[in-house]
């Protein structure tokens, strides 16, 4: 899909002459210059979102739940830009994304929510509202991807465990997600290029939260050779096995070390071995390119956001950062 930059360049003239033309703002343009604009426009397929076409000035951010301390961040993010360029912000979850997902009702869609599918997220992007997704990445000319290298990032943690000395490990796993594939993809390649085994009796399943985090640690500690270290893929689930081996007497980290991914605020003050992910920032982001896109100066190319390892007490040899 071409954009304003395209058609500013065939027409000879500015993007924001472009802009002001296509969005019937601040028009100082000749009617010549408009003709051709418009022309160019129509030729090349360009649509101009229909949220910004009413004067739509509201962003909607489709969130799992509102249990996860990391979207507080991301929402932080998001509010900061969004207030400073003059847009008001809707928050929902779930089902109700599909309610408020209208063109009479927003501009544009940032959504960082496991159980919205790829299907519901093409169908808003049909209606022509862009569409910003924090946790995948999905082929289509009206949705933006701002994703996390969270392979690289679970890479630089399993290193550095393993070079810590730990060869026995366990992994706790979230969703089925693009996140979670990354990062049990990672561990599991780590591992394997240091010929350390991995036995699928240690793998196990949650789902986010620390509930069952707390149920991972307590059928693990059934086991007749526990494993030095549980690497779990959230800190949610981290904290919850900590608190369940902590409870029936095991020390952290000198029966079994246990490290998290997202590093929250509260990872923060338990000490936890982590990845700290920059959701301020990716909130912030994502919202600048929902913005751009919405006045003309944005594009739908995928952004890879970087994340690093934060060694604290909940792992043996850990080195501070």
């Amino acid at each position: 899909m071409s954009g304003i930059r395209e058609i500013a360049e065939r027409a000879g003239v500015s993007i924001s002459t472009v802009s002001n033309v296509l969005h019937n703002k601040n028009n100082s343009a000749s009617a010549k210059t408009r003709e051709k604009i418009l022309a160019i426009a129509k030729e090349v397929g360009y649509e101009i979102p229909v949220g910004k076409k009413r004067g739509n000035r509201t962003v909607i951010c489709n969130l799992s739940d509102f249990d996860a301390l990391y979207y507080l961040d991301i929402l932080h993010g998001i509010s900061d830009y969004t207030n400073a360029k003059g847009y008001s912000m809707l928050i929902c979850t779930g089902e109700n994304f599909s309610h408020y997902a209208d063109p009479e009702v927003v501009c544009g869609c940032i959504v960082n929510d496991v159980k919205t599918v790829d299907s519901d997220l093409l169908k808003v992007a049909e209606k022509g509202i862009p569409v910003i997704v924090l946790d995948r990445e999905i082929d289509n000319p009206r949705i933006k991807s701002i994703v996390v290298n969270n392979y690289a990032a679970e890479k630089q943690l399993i290193e550095g465990l393993i070079n810590a000395g730990y060869e026995r490990f366990a992994f706790l796993a979230g969703y089925n997600t693009a996140d979670n594939k990354d990062r049990y993809a990672a561990f599991r390649d780590t591992l394997k290029e240091h010929n350390i085994p991995f036995r699928r009796n240690d793998y196990f399943e949650g789902d986010w939260r620390e509930k069952s985090g707390a149920q991972a640690a307590r059928i693990l500690m059934l086991s007749e050779e526990m494993p030095q270290i549980l690497v779990c893929a959230n800190d949610m689930m981290a904290l919850g096995a900590i608190r369940m081996l902590s409870k029936n007497g095991l020390r952290v980290p000198d029966d079994i070390a246990v490290a998290g991914f997202d590093d929250i605020i509260i990872s923060r003050y338990t000490e936890l071995t982590t990845v700290t992910v920059p959701d301020y920032e990716r909130g912030y982001l994502a919202a600048q390119a929902l913005i751009d896109i919405l006045e003309g100066k944005g594009d739908y190319d995928t952004v890879r956001i970087g994340a690093r390892v934060k060694w604290r007490k909940t792992t043996k040899n850990f080195r501070k950062s």
